[in-house]
């Protein structure tokens, strides 16, 4: 018999209004809460922090698994008024599940709150420390989902919020934070991994294990490694202020605050303001690799000057940092160089008043005198900033390197191999020099297109070539580290594979024709060297990472700080002949990425390399 209709309503009333369950239970042990969109009744818990919207309550009966979070959130702008940090509190409410963005994690809290009973005041109120009272932060996966590789492709095959798996606090850093989530814990010797953002948000790793920490005080990425143990330090509940002055390195006082997953990562929201008891050291020593003024050490330096115009303020720091620090080399990539009026969108696309500006600076601070080489792209169709058409460029030392058999191309020239008799065999040469690289290819739609050169070295007997580049950005459609989408989408990386095929086919060219060429490509490939366009990239031009080559440790590969990690986006890639050869020297100069704000020139690091191009 079919129950009636009266039965099946009062059945489902039934199974919505859970009883008096504790706050584990309430949790679970997966990243949504059993008990969600029910009304829970008698929920007991000892208050440990207020905030303006809400507190956060602990159980006063915690339960065994490592994997359920003791706390929760009951989130009400009124709730907190005649409470006390101390209170041992029951309350009935609705469990809820809330997120502000569809790409962010979902939050545990209790909403609509009503029967607030205080049942003893004046608790003692003492924070988990982490890894003491904790287990400690995983140091490697974030996720059971992301199938070992957070930047495995394709991207965001499955949802967190979908699978809601049950939580490994042992192995996956996700989980971790997820396990403590709403309790207030206490980071011991907090180091600052990077700069903060406008709102003095800062990350850190505290006194616990933690990979990829490099000089600077960072922790920096590396194949299947993306610091999971690291965790950003928010808004203080109290209304302080965090500071915004701080750099990477600097060490702060032991910070205690609440786990809360926020506006797309697991942070720890402080009871006050955050302070630094020791401030890093502010030396960057200036490169080591300096110039013979020949063929047998030339020096090639590569620096993101971050959408520079003949205006911008920071060109003078520009061309300091390339005369103090990069020691004026022979022959250097740029990129992000904007048209003479900047980001003013008036057709203007010439960049020769921007470059005979840096020129001009730098002349001025070492009495180097430059050329320049680039290629005027077609109005807007380069992306960046709308009016700036930011392109790659050369600069170059007249007196040792020069153009090659000269023949400059325009925006829609394509530039191509093509074989030139030398004697008894063929050798490479470009059709256009400088040129740009198949520029109607769609791989580069609204991205900036490759711009390749043949040199001469002085005393060389044959040219060598470069690839000046800057790949697809990563700002447009990326998801957080700490996002439900697994594994995290890597914004634009389909558009950064196909301008790998055809930037690597062109290099692989060179090769053919001449196995022994001297190749160098370098510039803001916006990509890392473990992951599938610069792999693509490397196995079809057979071109070698210069920090492999060079032997630079894994955790000093670095050229730009973003979130949690010390990440390269520039990269220099050479030819076989160029990595084998032991005078082949690379540094990388962290002189951006661990600095203040204020004090930041880009938001690059330069880098600078010593070749011997002298060829056989």
């Amino acid at each position: 018999m079919k129950p009636s209709p009266l039965f099946c309503c009062v059945l489902a009333s039934l199974q919505s209004l859970a009883g008096a369950v504790s706050i584990a239970e309430i949790n679970g042990n997966k990243y949504l809460s059993p008990y969600s969109g029910q009304m829970v009744t008698n929920v007991t818990g000892l208050l440990v922090a207020k905030g303006p919207n809400g507190v956060w309550i602990r159980s006063a009966s915690p339960d065994d698994d490592e994997a359920t979070s003791e706390a929760i959130y009951v989130f009400s702008s009124s709730v907190g008024a005649n409470l006390t940090v101390g209170d041992v509190l029951s309350l009935d409410g609705k469990v809820s599940e809330y997120r502000s963005n569809a790409n962010y994690m979902y939050l545990t809290e209790i909403t609509s709150p009503k029967n607030v009973k205080v049942l003893s005041s004046g608790n003692l109120v003492t924070p988990l420390v982490i890894g003491k009272d904790t287990l400690s932060p995983p140091t490697v996966q974030y996720s059971s989902l992301d199938n070992g590789d957070i930047y495995n492709v394709p991207n965001g095959v499955v949802n967190v919020s979908a699978v809601n798996p049950v939580l490994d606090p042992t192995k996956y850093g996700l989980d971790f934070w997820e396990s403590l989530s709403g309790e207030l814990v206490t980071v011991k010797k907090p180091v600052a991994i990077k700069t903060p953002n406008q709102y003095g948000d800062t990350w850190v790793i505290g006194d616990w294990v933690a990979t990829g920490r490099n000089k600077h005080g960072g922790v920096t990425m590396s194949d299947k490694d993306s610091n999971p143990e690291a965790i950003i330090i928010g808004s203080p509940l109290d209304g302080t202020k965090n500071s915004a002055d701080s750099k990477m390195g600097d060490q702060f006082e032991d910070i205690t605050g609440i786990v809360q997953h926020a506006f797309g990562f697991y942070s720890i929201l402080p009871l006050t303001a955050i302070k630094t008891a020791t401030p890093a050291s502010a030396a960057v020593p200036p490169t080591s690799l300096l110039s013979q003024g020949n063929c047998k050490a030339i020096t090639v330096g590569s620096y993101n000057v971050e959408n520079l115009n003949p205006k911008s303020t920071h060109l003078p720091q520009i061309a300091a940092h390339i005369v103090d620090y990069m020691k004026t080399p022979d022959l250097l990539f740029v990129q992000e160089v904007q048209d003479n009026s900047g980001e003013t969108d008036d057709g203007v696309v010439s960049a020769n008043v921007t470059l005979t500006a840096l020129v001009g600076a730098i002349e001025s601070l070492s009495g180097v005198t430059y050329a320049f080489a680039d290629v005027d792209p077609v109005n807007n169709a380069d992306g960046g900033a709308p009016g700036g058409n930011i392109r790659t460029a050369y600069l170059y030392r007249p007196e040792v390197v020069r153009l090659y058999k000269p023949n400059q191309g325009g925006a829609t020239d394509a530039t191509e191999v093509v074989p030139v008799s030398n004697g008894s065999k063929a050798v490479p040469a470009l059709s256009f020099n400088p040129g740009r690289i198949d520029p109607a290819n769609p791989a580069w739609e609204r991205s900036r297109k490759p711009l390749a050169a043949a040199w001469k070295a002085k005393g060389a007997r044959r040219p060598f070539y470069t690839v000046n580049v800057h790949w697809a950005s990563k700002s447009g459609g990326g998801t957080s580290l700490h996002g439900d989408r697994r594994p995290p989408l890597n914004g634009a990386v389909e558009a950064r594979s196909a301008q790998a095929n055809v930037t690597g086919s062109f290099i692989a060219q060179i090769l053919e024709l001449d196995p022994a060429a001297n190749v160098i490509a370098a510039g803001d490939f916006n990509e890392f060297a473990f992951v599938q366009p610069m792999r693509t990239f490397s196995a079809i031009s057979s071109m070698v990472d210069l920090d492999e080559a060079a032997g630079i440790p894994v955790e000093e590969r670095y050229t730009y700080a973003y979130d949690m990690n010390a990440q390269a986006l520039d990269h220099m890639y050479v030819s076989p002949a160029l990595a084998h050869k032991k005078s082949t020297r690379f540094e990388h100069i962290h002189i951006n990425s661990w600095a203040a704000y204020d004090d930041q020139v880009s938001d690059h690091d330069p880098g600078v390399a010593l070749f011997d191009v002298c060829g056989c």
